[in-house]
C-alpha cells in the first residue's frame, strides 16, 4: 500500500483521453464507489489518478481485514494523515501489528471517526482508549473484543470523551468489572448495544447499573458471564423495555424468573439465546411466548427440562419464529414437532430447526416439517431413530424447492451470528432441487449446489 504514493512511478505525459473528457469532479464521484483494493490500483495508473484515488473524500469507509497480516502501525498512520477528517468508519479487525502509538496518531488526525473496530488487536491497551477519548468525540461504535489488556480505565476514559457512544463490544476483556461498567453507562445514556461476552468478573451489580442508565438498550450479550443471576437480569428487563436481543447462554444460575420478567417488560424481544441454561422450564417459556409475539430466533440448546409444552406455546404465540435450536433437549418428541409444524410460523417463516441429540425424534417429525415451506436447514446429528427411509421421503421436500444443508459446527457466539448476517444480506436465490444425502455414521441433511437431481445414495 506504499508503492502508489511515490510520484516517481509515473511518466511526465500521463494525460489520458478520459482525463480530458471528464471533469475532475465527475471522476472523483466515480472513484467514490470503488473499494480499497480498486482505489489502490487506480492510484498506480497516472499522476492525476493518483491524486483522485487518494483524495480523502474517497476514504470515508475502510476495512483492512483482508490485509490484516500486512497492516503495521505506519500504514494506519499514513491512512489517517491522508484521510483526516473525512474518515468515518475504519475496521482494523485482526490487525495484530497495530498498537497504541499508531492509534494515537490516528485519533489525532481522524477526529470525525464514528465507527472503529479494533477486534483482536491484542497490542492495544488503555492508552488507545485515552487517545480516542481525547480526540474522537463523535465515536458511536467501538469494537474492542479480545483486546485483553483493556481495563476499567478504558471505560472511564470513553465515558468522559465519547458521550455519543451507541455500541460497545468488550467481549473477552476479562479485566473489566462493575466499576468500569458503572462509569461507562452513567455518561453514555444513548447506548443501544453492549457485547460483554466472556467478561467473567461482571456480576449482578454491573447489570443493575446498565438497567438504571441504559433505557435505549436494544442488544445485550452476556454469554458465559457466569456470576450473573436472576436479580441482575430482572433489573435489565425492568429498565430496558426496548430490548430486542438478549444472549445469556452459559449463565447457569438463571431461572424461569428471567423469562417471566422478559415477558412482562420486553415485548419487542426478537432474539433470545439461553443455551445451557438448564434451570429453565416449560413454565417460563409459556410466560415468554404468551407475551413476546415478535420472537424470531431462539437458541434453547441444552435447556434439558423443556418438553413439547414449550413447542406448543411457541407454535401458538410466536408466528414470526424463523430459527429454533432444540439441540440436546432430550424430552422433545414428534408430537412437539407436529405442533410446531402446524403453527402459523411453519408455512412461511421457519427457516432453521436444530434437533441434534434429541433421542425421541423419529421419521414422523420429518413428515410434520413438510409444511414448513421456507425451511432452509434441519440438523439431526445423533437422532438415532431417524432412518434412511425417512431421509428418502425428503425427496418430496426437494421437489417443493426446499434447501437443506449440513452444518458441521456452530460459531462460538451461538447461532445468531449466521442469522443476523443473513438478515443483513437479504434472501438468496433458492436452489430449486438440492441434493439430499445420508451419511452412514451420523444422520444429517445436506444441501448440495448440484442442480437438477435429487438422490439418496443406497
Amino acid at each position: 500500500m506504499h508503492a502508489f504514493l511515490s510520484p516517481q512511478m509515473f511518466s511526465n505525459n500521463d494525460e489520458a483521453v478520459i482525463n480530458k473528457k471528464l471533469p475532475k469532479e465527475l471522476l472523483l464521484r466515480i472513484f467514490s464507489f470503488l473499494d480499497v483494493v480498486t482505489l489502490c490500483r487506480c492510484a498506480q495508473v497516472s499522476r492525476s489518478w493518483n491524486l483522485l484515488a487518494l483524495d480523502g473524500s474517497n476514504w470515508q469507509r475502510i476495512d483492512l481485514f483482508d490485509f490484516q497480516r500486512d497492516i503495521e502501525g505506519r500504514v494506519v498512520e499514513n491512512i489517517s494523515k491522508r484521510c483526516g477528517g473525512f474518515l468515518r468508519k475504519l475496521s482494523l479487525r485482526g490487525c495484530l501489528g497495530v498498537g497504541d502509538s499508531a492509534l494515537r496518531t490516528f485519533a489525532q488526525n481522524c477526529r470525525n471517526i464514528e465507527l472503529l473496530s479494533l477486534n483482536g488487536c491484542t497490542k492495544i491497551t488503555d492508552s488507545t482508549c485515552n487517545s480516542l477519548s481525547k480526540f474522537c468525540p463523535k465515536l458511536k461504535h467501538l469494537d474492542l473484543a479480545s483486546c485483553t489488556s483493556i481495563t476499567n480505565l478504558s471505560l472511564k476514559a470513553l465515558s468522559e470523551g465519547c458521550p455519543l457512544l451507541e455500541q460497545l463490544n468488550i467481549s473477552w476483556c476479562d479485566q473489566v468489572t462493575k466499576d468500569g461498567i458503572q462509569a461507562l453507562v452513567r455518561c453514555c445514556p444513548g447506548l443501544k448495544g453492549l457485547f460483554l461476552k466472556g467478561c467473567t468478573q461482571l456480576d449482578d451489580e454491573a447489570l443493575q447499573h446498565i438497567g438504571a442508565h441504559c433505557p435505549e438498550l436494544v442488544t445485550l450479550n452476556l454469554q458465559t458471564c457466569s456470576q450473573i443471576t436472576d436479580e441482575g437480569l430482572i433489573t435489565i428487563c425492568r429498565g430496558c423495555h426496548r430490548l430486542q436481543s438478549l444472549c445469556v447462554s452459559g449463565c447457569a444460575n438463571i431461572t424461569d424468573a428471567i423469562l417471566n420478567a422478559l415477558g412482562q417488560n420486553c415485548p419487542r424481544l426478537r432474539i433470545l439465546e439461553v443455551a445451557r441454561c438448564s434451570q429453565l422450564t416449560d413454565v417460563g417459556f409459556t410466560s415468554l411466548a404468551r407475551n413476546c409475539h415478535e420472537l424470531e430466533k431462539m437458541d434453547l440448546e441444552e435447556c434439558v427440562q423443556i418438553t413439547d409444552g414449550t413447542l406448543i406455546q411457541l407454535s401458538i404465540h410466536c408466528p414470526r419464529l424463523q430459527v429454533l435450536s432444540l439441540s440436546h433437549c432430550e424430552l422433545i418428541t414428534d408430537d412437539g414437532i407436529r405442533q410446531l409444524g402446524s403453527g402459523p410460523c411453519a408455512h412461511d417463516r421457519l427457516e432453521v430447526i436444530e434437533l441434534d441429540n434429541c433421542p425421541l425424534i423419529t421419521d414422523a417429525s420429518l413428515e410434520h416439517l413438510k409444511t414448513c415451506h421456507s425451511l432452509d436447514r434441519i440438523e439431526l446429528y445423533d437422532c438415532q431413530q431417524i432412518t434412511r427411509a425417512g431421509i428418502k421421503r425428503l425427496r418430496g421436500l426437494c421437489k417443493s424447492g426446499k434447501s437443506l444443508e449440513k452444518k458441521r459446527g456452530r460459531p462460538s457466539g451461538g447461532i445468531s451470528s449466521d442469522y443476523e448476517t443473513k438478515k443483513r444480506q437479504g434472501p438468496t436465490a433458492p436452489i430449486q432441487i438440492p441434493d439430499v444425502r445420508l451419511d452412514a455414521t451420523a444422520h444429517w441433511i445436506i444441501m448440495s449446489e448440484k442442480k437438477g437431481r435429487c438422490r439418496v445414495p443406497g
